[in-house]
């Protein structure tokens, strides 16, 4: 059942209606679109046109009930009722499912009318239809709303370092955070560090655990890579190219702290939370003293959804939590082309940027565009979305202050398959 709305919900609905008149006088074109099915796109009102009747078809991660709500609640129906178009999610159990999708028709030599129109996807997703040339574009930079993304940030413009040249379009950014129950542990005695986190799982074993690292579960992986970048000096060294004699110099002494902390785990590391769900029922249950959250609301959206209890905070380390973009990407062949641009686009619409955000409408990542490239007389929406992020949220100056990028995605794959068969397997 959908939240009851709240007076700040009210007022915030207010506020996206009257800037919802004026975004409609500002549709045009920022740069060029290429072709689609033929048809040379000139104007933004064109693209409108050939996707008017028609559907679209997204296809993404499905594994959070509030996400897929989030969607087809406020994408689904501005769809059909502003623009005529037909939305359709595509639940997936993993993004690589679209990927294969892609490549099989590829193959297949299914060359325009793919089922695949629009991808919710970075990382090494990206990477691998990018550099098989198989994305529709470069059209990211060309759509009315792009005015409001900063192109020129770096974290933005380049995907786990692969530059992005206007093959996908940002929805939103998210941030690793941790998140602990002020009911059952103080602030004062929180890890800030992964020395202090082993510390802490000594002095409280089996109170601990973390997410299998795996396709599916890029928490896990990421939780290890932040792991990586602090036994290793830091994140900086990990930036740019791949470098394989870098991670051969620090990968074993990587693979035996974790080994040395399974010990100290849940169960003794005898078996690992498949996704972020089992660790919040976890974490719910009291089971375990800590599970995480990428959302820029911390732990309000799982407060909101009931996942969470009411005394649930998010907090930092002190250093290497990994922040990036997440986008989307329309393949070469998807059917209905004009269809995913006109989604792509109300995805960056400041009112819906605004929603996005907001716990109790259970999506809670952060913008994907800059605050300060939305004119003054339309940036109050976006302002009254983050001045209530409820009692769940880290505090900002600490996210801002541990902050770092994400890596390219070689070393992705390696964490996944090395933490498999030198932990999991050990």
């Amino acid at each position: 059942m959908w939240r009851k709305i709240t007076l700040f919900g009210l007022a915030l609905i207010v506020a996206l209606g009257a800037f919802v008149q004026v975004q409609s006088f500002q549709d045009t074109l920022q740069g060029s679109i290429p072709a689609i099915e033929g048809n040379s796109i000139g104007t933004w009102d064109e693209v409108l046109e050939l996707a008017r009747g028609g559907e679209v078809n997204w296809w993404m991660w499905g594994g959070s009930d509030s996400i897929n709500q989030f969607v087809n609640t406020f994408y689904g129906g501005p769809l059909a009722e502003e623009f005529g178009v037909s939305f359709n999610q595509v639940q997936l159990a993993d993004t690589v499912d679209a990927i294969n999708q892609v490549l099989s028709e590829s193959e297949a030599g299914v060359n325009s009318g793919g089922a695949v129109d629009l991808i919710w996807i970075n990382g090494e997703n990206f990477k691998t239809l990018k550099q098989a040339d198989l994305l529709y574009g470069p059209w990211a930079e060309g759509i009315p709303n792009s005015r409001f993304v900063d192109w020129s940030n770096p974290a933005l413009n380049r995907d786990f370092g692969l530059p992005v040249e206007g093959f996908e379009s940002p929805w939103s950014g998210a941030q690793f955070q941790f998140v602990y129950d002020t009911a059952r542990t103080a602030e004062e005695d929180l890890p800030r560090s992964f020395a202090d986190l082993e510390a802490f799982a000594a002095a409280n074993p089996g109170t601990f655990t973390y997410i299998a690292p795996g396709p599916g579960a890029f928490q896990g992986t990421r939780f290890v890579k932040q792991v990586l970048f602090e036994i290793s000096g830091g994140q900086e060294q990990w930036v740019g190219d791949f470098n394989q004699e870098l991670w051969d110099q620090w990968s074993p002494e990587l693979w035996a702290r974790l080994n040395a902390l399974e010990a100290n785990l849940f169960r003794e590391g005898s078996t690992y939370p498949a996704d972020v769900n089992e660790l919040n029922q976890l974490f719910s249950n009291g089971e375990i003293d800590f599970t995480l959250t990428q959302a820029i609301a911390g732990a309000s959206p799982g407060i909101a959804s009931g996942d969470l209890p009411e005394t649930a905070k998010a907090f930092v380390w002190s250093n290497n939590m990994i922040g990036d973009f997440n986008y989307v990407a329309i393949p070469f062949n998807a059917a209905n082309k004009a269809s995913a641009l006109v989604l792509s686009n109300l995805i960056l619409r400041p009112d819906r940027q605004a929603l996005q955000v907001i716990p109790e409408n259970g999506f809670g990542l952060g913008f994907a565009i800059n605050t300060n490239l939305v004119d003054p007389a339309d940036r109050a929406v976006l302002e009254l979305a983050v001045n209530d992020l409820g009692s769940g949220a880290a505090d900002p100056d600490e996210l801002g202050a541990s902050l770092v990028s994400d890596i390219v995605a070689e070393y992705q794959t390696l964490i996944e398959q090395g933490w498999e068969q030198n932990v999991l397997q050990n």
